[in-house]
């Protein structure tokens, strides 16, 4: 039958008080619950060991550091909490503070801290001396007694019923469990919590949980094999067969210990040049069967026992061979490689064993009746199989050559393309084709029909239409051509090609006084001063046009002045107008258009007659009467060509006249110029 769980704690307390270990630990039963018991009553025992020594170096010692060092053991550490907490009580007493502890030094802390404290208090020598007066007995009351001892109605004193951790609440007390530990419903005792059933462990795959006292622990699924054993921290440790004695090594043999197993070394040692079998045996080792052959070149091996030795061999050669310079063996004579060339000329010598043959040379064939080697015209036997374009023949051999505008291949029989124009034998543009190549000009230039490489410029401005490309002057420079304009009055358009007038009265880059008016005209401008005759008043209604200024007087007599009052001519205009040099003119082009202002009497008795009176040089201009738009329009037309520079003043009348009587008259002077250039 199993053992109790009580048997099983007992062994692993007897087994800590033994051996003050719990490594090793050998376990009393195969059921899992005896086994965690016995590891967890081993380690509590351990604890309180060294718990228990820690309070004595304290009391003894008092100091704890001297015994710790660099020692991190679990129980190092224990014995480290009880001598510092120990210290700590024993400082509360001398100090005359409460032997209370803080609880948030932990039970076990609390515990020795308390116990510390209170013996050291009743170590206090409190008797009185036989010599001292002796007063009179008093009794002492119950609060005097409490000032005394605080501690003596605490609940929880020296442990309390609880049977791990108690705190007192002043009427009462609460008991609370351990880590791992849970309470029972009486309140006081507590029991393990089984964290493998829980599922509140931390194993991993390939691990199953152990339940311990308090805590658990994580085991491989896995065995660790033959020769190994497992650890309490699941590790696989090597098992020392020849320690444990384990091992079956006969009495001649000395047990020598391997990872995971032994191995049994004879006693006795063999001498060298033998070998020792399983069973301890001496076998001799035969040298002449190993790889690297022991004896020189040109000797015997002879197996000895524990050794060997060599023997001389001494061959004789045949025809055709002879000795080697260690004379161990017979070696072929190279006839081919003496200076009296056995075959003779024309032919090769090919070495064999113990004989040679001679053959002619690679491209000779042999010649039956000179008995000499020919050299083959590989050319002429192979035509068009051996080259890709040209075969030239050689003495035993053939080359290839290539058409011009290719090159050799790296197989010595094609021909690729080649390029050209790597070595740039064209003056601008180089076009790589089959064969051959091609050379081009950039634009402007055009290729030379005498070399065919040369570029030579394109003057743009002689060709047929280069009269269309300027509006000016075409100026030509290598690989294109630049357009200028008149050196005054004009600038370059944004497209480079047209001119365009300079604006000067508007740009006020002109030279005009106050009192003169400037007008702008193809290539330059005209300050000009026009004031209105006597009687005669400037309109405010000046107008300013795109290619015309006109400027309008307009009739004012005088006071009883009857003569100018009876005079027909209410207005007299100026206007100037530019004109270009007509150097095709092919019809009439219509320049002027006088719109006509009809009086307040019925239009069907006045008519209006328009007149050029003066300044119309070789009838260059005339003047016909239109109707548009309901109004009577006077157009001054240009009939013949004007060649520029050129200025006259054309002087326009339009009459009104009614009854044969000319009732109303406006006069316009017309300043036109003609420009020398037009655009």
């Amino acid at each position: 039958a199993d053992p109790s769980m009580e048997e099983c704690c007992d062994k692993g307390i007897e087994w800590a008080n033994k051996n003050r270990i719990c490594t090793s630990l050998p376990l009393i039963s195969e059921s899992r619950e005896c086994s965690m018991t016995q590891v967890q009553c081993c380690r509590s025992q351990l604890e309180k060991q060294y718990c228990s020594d820690g309070i004595e170096f304290a009391n003894v010692r008092e100091e704890c550091d001297s015994n710790i060092g660099e020692n991190s053991t679990c129980e190092a550490e224990h014995f480290k909490v009880c001598c510092y907490c120990c210290l700590l009580g024993k400082a509360a007493q001398v100090q005359g503070q409460s032997c209370e502890p803080n609880p948030k030094v932990g039970y076990q802390c609390g515990i020795v801290f308390r116990d510390c404290c209170v013996k050291g208090q009743e170590g206090i020598d409190v008797s009185i001396s036989d010599d001292a007066p002796k007063k009179e007995q008093v009794e002492i009351s119950k609060e005097e007694l409490d000032q005394e001892d605080p501690y003596l109605h605490d609940g929880c004193r020296g442990g309390g019923p609880c049977s791990q951790q108690c705190r007192d609440t002043g009427s009462s007390y609460v008991c609370s469990c351990f880590v791992g530990y849970q309470l029972q419903p009486d309140g006081v005792n507590c029991e393990d919590i089984n964290e493998c059933i829980t599922g509140t462990h931390s194993c991993g795959i390939g691990q199953t949980c152990v339940n311990t006292l308090g805590s658990f622990r994580c085991q491989r699924d896995t065995s660790c094999g033959t020769g190994y054993e497992l650890t309490d921290d699941s590790r696989c440790k090597d098992i020392d067969e020849c320690e444990t004695g384990t091992h079956n090594c006969p009495p001649d043999f000395i047990c020598q210990n391997t990872p995971g197993s032994f191995r049994c070394r004879p006693k006795l040692q063999c001498m060298n040049g033998f070998i020792q079998d399983a069973l301890g045996n001496c076998i001799d080792i035969n040298e002449c069967l190993s790889t690297n052959m022991p004896c020189p070149a040109g000797q015997i091996c002879i197996n000895t026992d524990g050794s060997y030795t060599c023997q001389r061999i001494s061959p004789s050669c045949g025809r055709g061979y002879h000795l080697n310079e260690d004379g161990t063996r017979c070696v072929d004579v190279d006839e081919c490689s003496s200076s009296n060339q056995p075959c003779g000329e024309g032919h090769v010598c090919i070495n064999a064993p113990g004989n040679y043959r001679c053959e002619c040379k690679s491209g000779y064939s042999f010649d039956v009746i000179s008995r000499t080697c020919i050299d083959i015209n590989e050319c002429r036997r192979y035509p068009g199989r051996l080259c890709a374009h040209k075969c030239e023949n050689t003495p035993g051999s053939y080359y290839c050559t290539c058409t011009m505008g290719f090159k050799l291949s790296t197989d010595g029989r094609s021909c690729e393309d080649l390029n050209e124009c790597e070595s740039s034998p064209c003056s601008q543009e180089c076009a790589n084709v089959y064969g051959s190549y091609q050379c081009y000009c950039r634009r402007g230039f055009q290729l030379s029909d005498i070399d065919g490489i040369s570029c030579e410029d394109i003057d743009e401005c002689a060709l047929p239409t280069g009269g269309h490309i300027c509006s000016f002057r075409c100026v030509n420079i290598p690989g294109s051509f630049q357009c200028t304009c008149p050196s005054t009055g004009y600038r370059l358009a944004p497209n480079a090609r047209n001119c365009q007038d300079i604006d000067e009265c508007v740009a006020e880059s002109h030279n005009c006084s106050f009192n003169e008016t400037c007008f702008n005209i193809q290539g330059g401008f005209r300050c000009l001063s026009l004031e209105c005759p006597e009687n005669y008043r400037k309109s405010g209604d000046t107008v300013r046009l795109e290619k015309t200024d006109t400027i309008r007087c307009i009739k004012s007599c005088r006071p009883n002045d009857v003569n100018c009052v009876l005079d027909p001519v209410h207005t007299i205009s100026h206007t100037v107008i530019s004109l270009p040099t007509f150097r095709e003119f092919t019809r009439p082009e219509e320049i002027i258009f006088l719109r006509a202002i009809t009086p307040t009497y019925p239009a069907n008795q006045a008519d209006i007659i328009f007149d050029i009176t003066e300044g119309n040089l070789r009838d260059s201009f005339d003047i016909i009467k239109r109707y548009m738009d309901g109004m009577t329009v006077g157009v001054v037309r240009q009939v013949r060509p004007i060649v520029g520079p050129f200025h006259a003043i054309l002087k326009l009348e339009m009459n009104y006249v009614m009854g044969g009587v000319v009732s109303h008259r406006n006069i316009v002077n017309v300043h036109i110029f003609v420009s020398e250039y037009w655009f």
